[in-house]
């Protein structure tokens, strides 16, 4: 049953108030972009018919206008409009930027694309039986050229060539991309999919999601610091150990029929100063429950 003001159940209701400290960080980034509440609001209701129409159907049939505008408040009219100019720039950017980050994943975890001592090997632009950046470029997606891949990633300092004309990746250059497009993108699809592992979570009485956090308070700053690095150096193994399971499997996968899914794991450390109030009765150590 829809929310409807002064309408609404406990479980409803209590959402609502959740819901205030869980978008306050997005707002805050919408308006440090410069994105006012009423540009916000026509994105949020195209966003409302979208997830209406295709996670909300009966027997896999699309839902009516009528039943789209019942489910999500969004005026019949408005509904019509949406639907029928679909917005497909933000899949392609995703898409896109997909396949830079597989390009890095894959040249930092296969083997012929490894020195013996497990570095990234330095690369010729093309030409070296398979072991080139063309090469590796064409084994992630044929869809985009390699130059166009290698002219980003020289452009955003990921990548650099030398006066040998061998290409290599920067020192440092997995900690994120330069390019504020596709800091965006990444934001979005880290946070998206976070945020649909937390939401299935949620709404299914056995949770199928991994999503766990540990977090204290009353600590110093340099406390802070020692626990920041060491969950710095404890990701930055375990995803490189994923990255190179992921490259394994998704060679040995290549071609199979049920090859259709994908996965994401990341990790986050977020800390802040806080002074609490008087009354405040926060735990001192707590860990979050399975």
């Amino acid at each position: 049953m829809p929310y409807v003001e002064g309408m609404e159940t406990s479980d409803s209701s209590v959402l609502m108030r959740v819901l205030k400290g869980l978008i306050r960080p997005l707002v805050r980034t919408l308006i440090s972009r410069g994105i006012t509440a009423p540009a916000f609001y026509r994105l949020l209701k195209s966003v409302y018919v979208d997830v209406a129409y295709n996670d909300f159907r009966i027997d896999d049939a699309p839902p009516t206008d009528s039943r789209v505008s019942v489910l999500t408040g969004v005026h019949r009219r408005d509904v019509r409009a949406i639907l029928s100019d679909p917005d497909e720039e933000w899949q392609n950017s995703r898409t896109k930027v997909a396949v830079f980050a597989t390009v890095m994943g894959q040249w930092l975890s296969r083997p012929a694309f490894l020195t013996p001592d497990g570095q990234p090997r330095p690369l010729p632009r093309s030409g070296s039986d398979g072991v080139d950046f063309d090469a590796l470029v064409q084994s992630v997606s044929r869809d985009i050229r390699p130059r166009t891949i290698l002219d980003e990633l020289l452009r955003q300092g990921l990548v650099e060539e030398g006066d040998d004309g061998l290409l290599r990746i920067v020192k440092g250059a997995v900690v994120g991309s330069a390019s504020d497009e596709h800091k965006i993108i990444f934001f979005a699809a880290n946070v998206g999919d976070h945020l649909a592992a937390a939401s299935e979570n949620l709404l299914s009485p056995d949770p199928p999601f991994l999503e766990r956090a540990v977090f204290y308070n009353r600590l110093s700053s340099a406390s802070v610091d020692a626990i920041e690095a060491k969950a710095r150096e404890l990701s930055q193994e375990t995803l490189e150990e994923l990255n190179a399971e992921g490259s394994t499997r998704q060679q040995a996968d290549r071609g199979t029929p049920d090859n259709h899914e994908r996965f994401r794991f990341g990790m986050y450390f977020y800390r802040e100063s806080s002074v609490e109030t008087d009354g405040d009765t926060k735990k001192d150590n707590t860990s979050e429950p399975d």
